[in-house]
């Protein structure tokens, strides 16, 4: 199947990063669909439960540290899996440096095979190789994306999931729709290394 007649949900987590004596949890969960090339504007996103005692490393980004009492009420990972099912389950999925979230998705649900996976930081490298910086903002950047994502995600920024899922899913919507990206396979574009 041509990867541009394809449907993917391009998710991003955000998380407490490493601490010592704790695992690494995820905190919030963003989750865009793409269908046939292009972003469809439907989109799922969920705070996650982290216990108010519960340290965050001092480095990791986001807006966790003003969310913190919203993030003790959020559902956990399990109870927050029924709501993520249809997203996920039986689905081309994709993410930039997909393996976090990889990791994520199948701490939320063991059981449960995913992908196969497109990772926009590999695609980004073949894509855009003088690029020299491949961090999701600077990509964004490097292909004019900027006004387009501030307008799918007002009020938000880098390091939200939701923005950083809409950021990802804009990536592989270009390459899906430049001239000898267009007509590669589902097959070929997981496989870019």
């Amino acid at each position: 199947m041509k990867a541009r007649a394809a449907n993917f949900t391009v998710l991003d987590f955000e998380s407490t990063g490493a601490v010592r004596g704790h695992p690494e949890e995820p905190w919030q969960v963003g989750m865009v669909e793409v269908r046939h090339g292009r972003l469809t504007g439907r989109h799922f996103e969920q705070y996650l439960r982290i216990a108010s005692t519960r340290p965050f490393n001092p480095y990791a980004p986001g807006r966790h540290a003003e969310l913190r009492h919203v993030l003790a009420q959020a559902p956990s990972c399990g109870e927050a899996w029924p709501a993520w099912k249809p997203w996920v389950e039986n689905h081309l999925l994709a993410a930039h440096n997909a393996g976090t979230e990889r990791k994520f998705l199948q701490q939320a649900a063991p059981l449960h095979r995913f992908g196969p996976w497109v990772d926009t930081l590999k695609l980004s490298r073949r894509f855009l190789p003088e690029a020299g910086e491949y961090g999701l903002e600077a990509v964004c950047r490097s292909l004019g994306l900027m006004t387009r994502l501030e307008t799918l995600c007002p009020g938000r920024s880098w390091h939200d999931a939701l923005f950083d899922a809409y950021a990802a899913a804009l990536v592989l919507e270009v390459v899906l729709t430049v001239e000898g990206w267009a007509e590669i396979s589902v097959e070929d574009l997981c496989a870019i290394r």
